[in-house]
């Protein structure tokens, strides 16, 4: 039986078991209250990873294990973090390394696995639908806008960062990049460009009939068609999900047809769209399924 240790840092933490990848138990949440949202944006590097370390530690208390992974939105290659948009305190830490180095003086020698927290889902949802030969594909919308996939394959892959538009225009994207996904879709794209409406509000007016934005709905829709179609041309067909903390938004029959009219290969043509309630559990199983499987490679 393998055991391990899933993570997941995004605007909180929380951390679980897994045997034979079944989460197992219950799960650790920081902070505890869940209204608290901006607990780590403030916080040093190195106080997550003793969070982080004392969570893992606490789900170890009644035995070995044989793996852990953590799921963070960054751009991360082999345990370091590139670039973090969200946690800027941890851009350019060696991640795994440090992590290893805490985990180790509180006697815990499992390997430590850091994956893309879309990547990470991308795996849980796999995982969860015993289909973890297969590829799956995921755009998580919140803030920013995650696109994961697996199996994981090296590359950036940040979906979110794809130019949609060549309007100049579109400058929005929190990256300061012109024409992206991210700076028509994101939470904080679409306050700045509707200074006097809140996004909830948007699309709320828009099935209202308000003009202004059900232009703009059309066009949120419409970027999301271009990235995911884009993603079609380059690895073919199958199965997206949708999930994040505002997929709310997300209405399937207009992506669809948006699609349609940008899909024309009849090869192309055999994908499917589905739209999944946001949770952690996801998030954090994949986190476990990528470090018990990057044992194995």
């Amino acid at each position: 039986m393998t055991t391990a240790i899933g993570v997941v840092m995004t605007e909180h933490i929380v951390a679980g078991k897994l045997e034979d990848q079944r989460i197992t138990g219950k799960q650790i949440r920081y902070p505890a209250d869940t209204n608290e949202l901006d607990a780590l944006t403030a916080m040093p590097g190195s106080e997550l990873v003793e969070i982080l370390a004392e969570q893992v530690a606490t789900l170890t208390a009644d035995g070995p294990i044989d793996a852990v992974g953590v799921a963070v939105p960054v751009i991360v290659r082999q345990g370091i973090v590139e670039d973090s948009p969200n946690l800027a305190q941890i851009k350019g830490m060696h991640l795994a390394e440090e992590l290893t180095r805490v985990l180790t003086a509180r006697g815990i020698t499992a390997p430590v696995h850091i994956a893309n927290d879309a990547d990470a889902i991308a795996a849980g949802v796999a995982a969860t639908r015993g289909q973890l030969n297969k590829l799956t594909r995921v755009w998580t919308i919140g803030n920013g806008i995650g696109y994961g996939r697996w199996p994981y394959v090296e590359g950036v892959w940040e979906g979110g960062h794809v130019t949609v538009t060549l309007d100049p225009k579109e400058k929005f994207c929190g990256c300061g990049g012109v024409g992206h996904l991210e700076g028509i879709m994101g939470y904080r794209a679409m306050r700045m460009r509707f200074l006097d409406l809140e996004p909830e509000e948007i699309f709320a007016n828009a099935r209202t009939g308000d003009q202004r934005c059900r232009e703009f709905v059309d066009l949120w829709h419409r970027a999301l068609a271009a990235g995911t179609a884009s993603f079609i041309h380059l690895a073919g067909p199958g199965r997206f999900y949708f999930t994040g903390h505002n997929v709310g938004f997300l209405e399937l029959p207009v992506l669809r047809g948006h699609l349609e009219t940008m899909v024309k290969m009849s090869t192309l043509q055999s994908y499917s769209l589905e739209i999944l309630p946001e949770d952690d559990q996801t998030a954090l199983l994949g986190a476990g399924v990528s470090a018990v499987r990057a044992l194995a490679s």
